[in-house]
């Protein structure tokens, strides 16, 4: 038995290295439109493939028994073999949409009598309800939204499709980690991600700092009584989805000093100095329950909130009470207080306290307190945008006008990730503030 396996598993792989071998092999010598081509009568077509003997190799891996999880990845590489190609050239990226679109359009079984040819369009078919897919139909709305050659895409989504939370994913890079990669990402795509989001994340800081540079100047402009030669200032566009008031409350929030003395950074660097030296553990959570309630609201607080709040801090981790505070520790409870305030997994998604926290507080109040944790302990800083992957996945189905705290969470979470860990450079602003 031992033997059968092993001689399948071989088969498998030199099936498998075939089909890799000429997939790179044409993505280097063929350009988007025949890739593209070639592509779908590979995997969807079936008919009059050329050269037959890697069609032959892919309906072999997939007459194999109990071969679908296998088969998921081994499509998925074919495809993103394709795709980190083409990512590196911004007159190439338009192909990136149109080949996940191809799935769009997998004919049923039909009359296919052939047991390979059938077998492979099941798998096919089946392929688009795995996590894969999932994670391929988020490359592709990114891309959609990015490449410069718009005019070669066709529509992708109807009216009803284009207003759902998940054709945002563009807007929000700290989600990519988490909502692009899984354990099976080989190296080149997870270098393709990373890539793609540090691409993007640039941008936004350029068009965020360049927002902010223009209602510095025309703020000063208005305070001049009689200009000399009043100057043209180029309108610059509001680069979030927050209106013009909402953005500006959130800077000041982000980046103004907390109750008229420090910033948040200041805050948390002093906060560290001196809880570090906290006799034990239980005194450093007694300490770190009053540095996050100056941020909330005393009118919410005093209801319910501040009361759960001690109490979650009481017990956590517990055992370690008497222990000096380290800065493991610090980490470890980082990571608690966000499942607590946020969302705890994918398994148990829920997240009643953090819709609760941005119906009470608002958006920006909340990503506040969020900030305030991370700013103990940036290594907590993955988690933090982990815990919004899970949010934006549960609802990436829903309209963005069903759940306009989350959008405006979002918004307000990556204006405050760019300020505090991007490279963006907003200290003008505080001529403002």
């Amino acid at each position: 038995m031992t033997t059968l396996i092993d001689s399948n598993l071989r088969q498998t792989r030199q099936e498998e290295q075939t089909l890799y071998d000429h997939l790179l092999y044409c993505v280097q010598t063929e350009t988007p439109e025949e890739l593209i081509d070639r592509f779908r009568r590979l995997f969807i077509g079936g008919r009059d493939y050329k050269p037959l003997e890697v069609r032959e190799s892919l309906e072999k891996i997939a007459c194999i028994k109990d071969i679908e999880d296998e088969f998921n990845l081994i499509l998925n590489r074919c495809c993103h073999i394709l795709i980190n190609r083409w990512q590196l050239q911004p007159n190439t990226r338009w192909a990136i949409p149109e080949l996940v679109a191809l799935f769009d359009d997998v004919p049923p079984l039909g009359t296919l009598k052939a047991r390979g040819a059938r077998r492979l369009r099941q798998l096919v078919r089946d392929f688009r309800e795995t996590e894969q897919f999932l994670t391929l139909q988020r490359l592709a709305r990114i891309m959609q939204n990015t490449i410069e050659e718009k005019g070669k895409l066709r529509p992708r989504t109807s009216e009803s499709d284009s207003n759902l939370v998940g054709t945002l994913i563009n807007r929000y890079p700290y989600l990519y980690e988490h909502c692009l990669l899984s354990q099976d990402s080989s190296y080149e795509h997870q270098q393709t991600v990373r890539h793609i989001r540090d691409q993007l994340q640039q941008q936004f800081e350029l068009d965020l700092s360049q927002y902010v540079m223009y209602q510095v100047r025309t703020a000063q402009q208005k305070k001049l009584i009689k200009p000399k030669k009043k100057r043209i200032i180029q309108p610059v566009t509001n680069p979030t989805l927050l209106s013009d008031r909402e953005l500006g409350f959130a800077l000041r929030q982000f980046i103004g000093k907390t109750q008229g003395k420090y910033t948040h950074r200041e805050s948390a660097k002093l906060f560290l100095s001196r809880s570090l030296k906290a006799s034990s553990y239980r005194h450093f959570k007694d300490d770190l329950y009053e540095y996050l309630i100056t941020s909330i609201d005393s009118k919410y607080g005093n209801q319910k909130f501040n009361q759960k709040l001690y109490d979650y801090l009481k017990n956590t981790l517990p055992r370690y009470d008497g222990y000096k505070p380290n800065n493991t520790l610090i980490l470890r409870t980082s990571s608690h207080l966000l499942n607590y305030l946020v969302v705890e997994s994918y398994q148990r998604p829920n997240h009643y306290i953090f819709v609760d926290l941005v119906t009470n507080l608002g958006a920006t109040k909340t990503i506040v307190l969020l900030l305030k944790i991370t700013l103990l302990c940036q290594q907590v800083k993955p988690h933090l945008e982990k815990r919004f992957s899970i949010l934006f996945n549960h609802y990436e189905s829903s309209t963005e006008d069903g759940v306009p705290w989350l959008v405006k969470s979002m918004e307000n979470m990556h204006i405050a990730l760019s300020v505090h860990f991007g490279a963006v450079d907003l200290s003008y602003l505080n001529q403002l503030l």
